[in-house]
């Protein structure tokens, strides 16, 4: 059997993300597939760049989940619930959309897949995480060293099994359970044990200003840039993260990469 890297899309601009994280990924040599699971309100031209990498395009639908769960967890009511205070969530962001990640426990013809978000860039080869365990994420870091207890399920080793894919449709519609982060917080309740993996394996973009000493470019092996995207017009922290999106931007247009010449992050002692 064979392993994979999974991503999701959800809407023309994950397409896009997707895209650049396809590049990166192939930038590092792998061999491994790359998978792109689609929901049905992507455009197919959106999808075409992705197939033309080579990709495997499936298309998803939403988990078989009650009204009340999806009523739950709908935009309107999730944010509500639990506002995001740290940074802007684009327009486009669907909490829902966030547990068809599950879908990927259904490609049983992997022996190991790793998910990567595709608001993500791979800046060096990962296929060491294919041997590693189910569940492995890396921690929410990117404001405080205290939340090295919290997992961020932007990057995670998973083992597709029909069984442990039922088994969380049952765990998810525990009554009145309300998922705070949506797949996050499940997955981190699903596998309380999970296998933490360095935070250099999800660096998260907020990083880069909160905890400047924690950045290091020859550590860094995926770039996760939460809340903001790098694709977006004039997002409110463009400018303090302008390295972070040229970076992005330079993969996504195939552009040559010199990582030893990124600066650091201001403040970085």
């Amino acid at each position: 059997m064979t392993n994979a890297y999974v991503t999701l899309v959800t809407n023309a601009d994950y397409a896009m993300g997707a895209t650049a994280l396809t590049r990166s990924i192939r930038r590092t040599g792998t061999t491994a597939d790359i998978v792109v699971l689609y929901t049905n309100v992507v455009p197919e031209t959106d999808l075409a760049p992705l197939a033309a990498l080579g990709c495997r395009v499936v298309e998803v639908e939403h988990l078989p989940l009650s009204d009340a769960f999806n009523e739950r967890h709908a935009r309107k009511t999730l944010h509500g619930a639990a506002p995001f205070t740290k940074g802007r969530k684009p327009d486009f962001h669907t909490p829902l959309d966030n547990f068809c990640k599950l879908r990927l426990w259904q490609l049983t013809q992997y022996e190991r897949c790793v998910f990567i978000d595709a608001d993500a860039i791979v800046l060096k080869n990962i296929d060491k995480l294919f041997v590693y365990p189910e569940f492995s994420a890396a921690p929410n870091v990117y404001e405080s060293l205290a939340d090295f207890h919290r997992l961020n399920s932007g990057v995670f080793v998973a083992r597709p099994s029909v069984a442990t894919y039922e088994a969380m449709l049952t765990a998810l519609e525990e009554p009145e359970r309300f998922w705070r982060r949506t797949d996050q917080s499940f997955l981190e309740s699903f596998f309380p044990d999970w296998h933490g993996l360095p935070v250099f394996m999800n660096m998260l973009q907020y990083v880069w200003f909160n905890l400047p000493d924690l950045w290091d470019w020859n550590s860094i092996a995926v770039l996760h840039y939460q809340y903001e995207k790098p694709w977006e017009k004039d997002h409110p922290k463009a400018e303090r993260l302008k390295p972070l999106i040229d970076l992005w931007q330079d993969i996504y247009e195939e552009r040559e990469v010199d990582l030893d010449a990124l600066p650091s992050p201001p403040g970085k002692s």
